[in-house]
């Protein structure tokens, strides 16, 4: 029999268990079908599986106040345990009329009852500042976090059900599962490897090397609950990582298990939460790589976080959260060698091969090539190959933005036809039309104006999905909503042309007279004039009216689509 004690303790010394007991369940469901109830996000739902079956130890449920303002200041609980990310319940209101709420998923399934001891209101602004480090609403969740609810609920959860998955079913287990299955790998060390991405050759030598050096385990725990807008789907990168394990790797010291993540995208501190989740599945060595956990670039163009800030900070904490970085080491392919070795292990004048990622998605996977073998086993090469289709036959949304009267409608038309006859046939969805339709009954308070703008959005993110090319114009005046359309349609495929229009142009080409009455006092809160209108910071295409025809500035958004691959030349 293996030890009990082999693998490192959970962070805190035990597991947290907020499950219902099989003997307490009937009861419990009893009592929440007589509670008021909320349904819960996507992201809550994640955040409560992991509470729930002590991925989070030492928490026992959401966050209340005391604990907030310390994660949100020192990275510490209120007790002085380090712990950097807030894990907190969004919830619209201040009270309930109970003490008692249910939380349900977004099919009205009970997950749980959730004991009220403690509502606070939140700052959004201030929290992105403390835990991104910025208020920039190009990362995902600045954008995500303006639609949360005004409050956080905190207090004791009794868990009735997990949320019930129906793929890869065997793959998905518990921190206490997972420790078992390693324990019984008879290592006291163990290896765990963190991925949102594809595995190819580079990460499957660097692993086994990893595992190798410190005589260990390998936990391969991609995340599949919730990652970067416009990443690869899980259910394609996980079929990939079964292949991989089943054929390449040792089976008696090497696990993949499936983490239910929700993703904060927080680069250095989630570099420190990702390892003590680790230890809690029973990892002591954590992979790091550049970047761990970035966003990507910000509106200027500049990446959010440093290339190697996530890994100093880990490396900062390691001895606190008992797990030892592990940094990625940069590897590369002696191409006449056929071996991979560091960077400084490259003789004189060898010759090297790589591939950057912008080149696995613009000349390969856009183009639809086949990866060499060299650099992915030819298992993935053509997992991706048959979920990703050459560029051309993928969907993008071209997102006209801008004043009133600023032209967008006009261009949106003359593209729609240019691109009937290239061979697409774009879902055109003009801010007019859709107010008729769509959002009737909406008015124009900003509230109401976002979610006109999100329905836009979603509308769109489902015919991109598709595989469809789709043309919004609407005057959308808020970065906010505009950026999270952007992360639900996904950064490649969102294409957002701003029509720089002047005001006072925009005013002589007003036939209905809507700026007239707004300046007579007659329409409230109408854009450019009582209400501001924020212009984009970095869009992809800057269109001026004065001085270029509609048909000019739709040839050029042509010319655009061409050179990124959506449309053949």
């Amino acid at each position: 029999m293996p030890n009990d004690n082999l693998l490192i303790s959970p962070y805190g010394g035990r597991l947290i268990d907020l499950c219902v007991s099989a003997e307490e369940r009937d009861d419990v469901l009893a009592e929440a079908s007589r509670l008021p109830s909320i349904q819960i996000s996507m992201r809550s739902m994640c955040d409560l599986e992991l509470l729930a079956t002590g991925g989070f130890s030492p928490l026992t449920g959401f966050m209340g106040r005391a604990d907030y303002e310390r994660v949100l200041e020192e990275m510490r609980l209120a007790d002085g345990t380090l712990w950097p990310i807030p894990v907190t319940l969004p919830v619209e209101k201040s009270h309930f009329g109970s003490d008692r709420i249910v939380l349900r998923d977004v099919h009205n399934n009970p997950l749980a009852i959730m004991e009220i001891s403690d509502i606070y209101r939140w700052d959004a602004e201030r929290e992105a500042l403390a835990v991104l480090g910025t208020t920039d609403p190009h990362h995902p969740l600045v954008a995500e976090m303006a639609r949360w609810g005004k409050f956080y609920a905190a207090g004791r959860l009794r868990v009735i059900n997990l949320p019930r998955y129906y793929d890869f079913t065997d793959l998905r287990r518990t921190p206490a599962e997972v420790r078992r299955l390693l324990q019984a790998m008879g290592r006291p060390n163990v290896v765990a490897f963190q991925t949102r991405n594809p595995m190819h050759r580079i990460h499957e030598e660097l692993t086994k090397r990893a595992a190798a050096q410190v005589d260990g385990s390998l936990l391969i725990h991609p995340v599949v609950g919730m990652t970067k807008p416009g990443d690869i789907d899980h259910f394609t990168r996980v079929r990939s990582y079964r292949l991989l394990v089943e054929k390449y790797y040792d089976p008696g010291r090497t696990l993949l298990s499936l983490l239910p993540l929700a993703m904060r995208m927080a680069g250095p501190r989630e570099a420190v939460w990702h390892a003590i989740i680790r230890r809690n599945y029973g990892a002591n060595h954590f992979i790091v790589g550049r970047d761990h956990a970035g966003p990507g670039n910000d509106s200027t163009g500049k990446p959010f976080y440093g290339p190697y800030a996530a890994q100093e900070l880990l490396a900062h904490y390691a001895h606190e959260i008992g797990v030892t970085m592990i940094p990625f080491t940069e590897l590369v392919y002696l191409k006449r060698e056929g071996r991979y070795v560091t960077i400084d292990e490259v003789p004189p004048g060898a010759e090297i091969s790589s591939i950057s990622g912008t080149q696995v998605r613009d000349e390969y996977l856009a183009k639809g090539r086949l990866l060499p073998e060299w650099f992915t086993r030819p298992e993935t090469a053509e997992i991706l190959r048959q979920m990703y289709p050459p560029r051309h036959r993928q969907g993008f949304c071209v997102w006209f933005t801008g004043l009133s009267g600023a032209g967008k409608s006009t261009i949106a038309a003359i593209l729609n036809v240019l691109l009937l006859e290239r061979g697409r046939t774009p879902t055109v969805l003009d801010g007019d039309v859709v107010r008729t339709h769509l959002s009737k009954g909406l008015g124009f308070s900003r509230e109401d104006r976002d979610t006109n703008i999100l329905r836009i959005g979603f509308v769109a993110s489902a015919v991109v999905k598709a595989g469809g090319a789709v043309i919004c114009a609407a005057v959308s005046p808020y970065r906010a909503a505009r950026n999270e359309c952007r992360t639900m349609i996904g950064s490649d495929q969102f294409i957002e042309v701003f029509v720089d229009t002047p005001l006072e142009v925009c005013e002589q080409r007003d036939v209905k007279g809507l700026y007239a009455k707004a300046r007579r006092g007659e329409l409230r809160g109408f854009t450019g004039i009582d209400d501001p209108y924020e212009p984009p910071v970095n869009p992809e295409l800057t269109l001026t009216t004065t001085d270029v025809t509609p048909e000019e500035n739709a040839r050029k958004i042509i010319r655009y689509l061409e050179e990124k691959g959506f449309l053949e030349g």
